[in-house]
């Protein structure tokens, strides 16, 4: 065994950190050396960012524990004020599609937020108009919906245009809610558009809170005072987790991806065609399969990189895009006939880089005689290296050979998309890891590892607060170790060192 694996025990299986008496050391020793590193923490200069990270993340905190379902923002407004931008500022990544464009945004999006060291959901929803028709009816009646079930409202007005006919109509609207409002002036770009911003106190609804969507100007300040009137959990729970797991089946055209879908679906519920790209929308079905009922949903295939494609295919790909930020897990499915290419890589990678578990389904397995599963294996040593934590299915969607396989691959891709280490026992495990094998000296100086803690699930996030910098071939070692050790099978996991310097005396 190298010194790469996890730590046997004496009869040489892997510790589990489920059980503390398995192991030499216990979990009170755990929360010991948990202690003596955040006591340590004292001498280095921490943002205000930070400590509201470790507050949330205290020795005291219930690991993962949920008191209720977390308590909702719905940002509305009307079309194109910056709504999207706005969420995406306070997520602090770019999760909602923004265009400069009206009507881009169409259905109620919800995702998990936090601030002040607090959780929320934000709902981004499309933009609200008095008199739409159409489509733009249904996409007002999904805001309205958003501002019923929410329990604060931030309403985004464009403080460059000021107030209009639909913002004193949406005013209307929001009074009669009854529900808490954050009046956010969008698009203050600098001192300059403060004016702007303060001509907005005419719509009855108290200070306008003048911010900078794509700059990230005053943000913070809306949402300290969105947190002022914030209750500790949702008065309605319509955005707690729970429901059918969402399951989106991608892959390049052509690759059996409706033919699975049909068959798990018992019936024709896509059209197939041998000919690629016969789907274009993503199409949702609810699916009982393994005592459990999932959301299934067919996306169009992933021809070439979004920004190279044209027309309707253009479109496909941004709707395919959006299925997979939807999903909580991918199923991608690649051609067991065909060599393995490179848009089978990049499908993969688009998984990683959306933060969603990944299940590798290898269709057609039907077809292949020996020689071909050969060099395929050949092939996935070689060209799928990077994900060797993703659970695998041979399957085949014709003839539904080893569906059976399907359901425990995407249950376990799930279970560590979900999973939370205890801060204890992360320190305790990184410690151990650092004693064996300790950072290279870089310039006469070691880094030092100072505390670590998980700021979130979904997938796992972890946050390494360290006295120097940390290579990327050291930070590759942890992410390694600390899947050899808490398995994270199926799940990407995300790996950031803030280095922090020692308080000048």
């Amino acid at each position: 065994m190298t010194d790469e694996t996890a730590r046997p025990n004496d009869e040489g299986a892997p510790i589990s950190t489920a059980d503390p008496d398995s192991a030499p050391h216990s979990a009170r020793d755990d929360v010991s050396v948990e202690r003596a590193l955040r006591a340590g923490l004292a001498d280095f200069e921490l943002s205000p960012e930070d400590q509201a990270l470790l507050d949330a993340e205290g020795p005291y905190a219930a690991d993962g524990a949920e008191q209720g379902p977390l308590p909702v923002v719905a940002v509305v407004g009307r079309p194109n004020v910056g709504k999207s931008s706005l969420v995406n500022r306070i997520l602090r990544r770019r999760e909602a599609v923004v265009e400069d464009v009206p009507g881009v945004t169409r259905d109620r999006v919800s995702y998990e937020a936090e601030w002040g060291g607090r959780r929320f959901t934000i709902v981004d929803t499309g933009g609200w108009e008095a008199d739409a028709t159409g489509i733009h009816l249904r996409v007002a009646e999904q805001a309205e919906i958003a501002i019923d079930l929410a329990d604060v409202v931030m309403f985004v007005v464009d403080a460059t245009v000021g107030a209009t006919d639909d913002d004193e109509a949406v005013v209307k609207l929001l009074r009669r809610s009854g529900k808490p409002v954050v009046l956010v002036a969008n698009k203050v770009d600098d001192q300059r558009g403060e004016a702007d911003a303060a001509m907005l106190w005419s719509l009855g609804l108290g200070q306008p809170w003048p911010v900078s969507a794509l700059h990230g100007r005053g943000s913070g300040d809306a949402l300290d005072a969105v947190l002022e009137v914030l209750p500790d959990v949702s008065a309605h729970g319509a955005y707690a987790q729970g429901g059918p797991r969402r399951v989106a089946l991608i892959g390049r055209p052509n690759v059996g991806k409706s033919s699975l879908l049909n068959k798990l679906a018992g019936s024709d519920r896509v059209v197939v065609d041998n000919v690629a790209g016969t789907t274009r929308d993503p199409v949702d079905e609810l699916i009982e399969l393994g005592g459990k009922t999932w959301r299934f949903v067919d996306t169009a295939g992933i021809r070439r990189r979004v920004h190279q494609t044209r027309g309707a295919d253009f479109y496909a790909s941004l709707r395919t895009q959006t299925a997979l930020e939807k999903a909580e897990v991918a199923v991608v499915l690649i051609d067991a006939e065909q060599p393995i290419a490179e848009q089978d890589i990049r499908v993969v990678q688009q998984v990683i880089d959306a933060g969603r578990a990944l299940v590798i389904a290898y269709n057609k397995w039907d077809t292949l005689d020996e020689e071909r599963r050969y060099y395929l294996e050949r092939e996935i040593e070689k060209e799928l290296v990077q994900v060797p934590w993703a659970p695998r299915a041979n399957i085949s969607a014709r003839t539904g050979r080893h569906m059976d396989r399907l359901v425990p691959a995407i249950e376990t891709a799930l279970e560590s998309w979900d999973t939370r280490v205890p801060t204890a026992r992360l320190n305790a495990f990184l410690g151990e890891i650092v004693a064996a094998h300790p950072h290279p000296l870089r310039g006469g100086k070691q880094p030092r590892i100072l505390f670590a803690t998980q700021a979130s699930t979904r997938p796992p996030r972890f946050v390494v607060f360290a006295s120097g910098f940390i290579e990327a071939g050291y930070r590759r070692f942890i992410e390694r170790r600390l899947r050899e050790e808490f398995g994270f099978e199926g799940t990407p996991i995300e790996v950031s060192v803030r280095v922090r310097e020692k308080r000048r005396r």
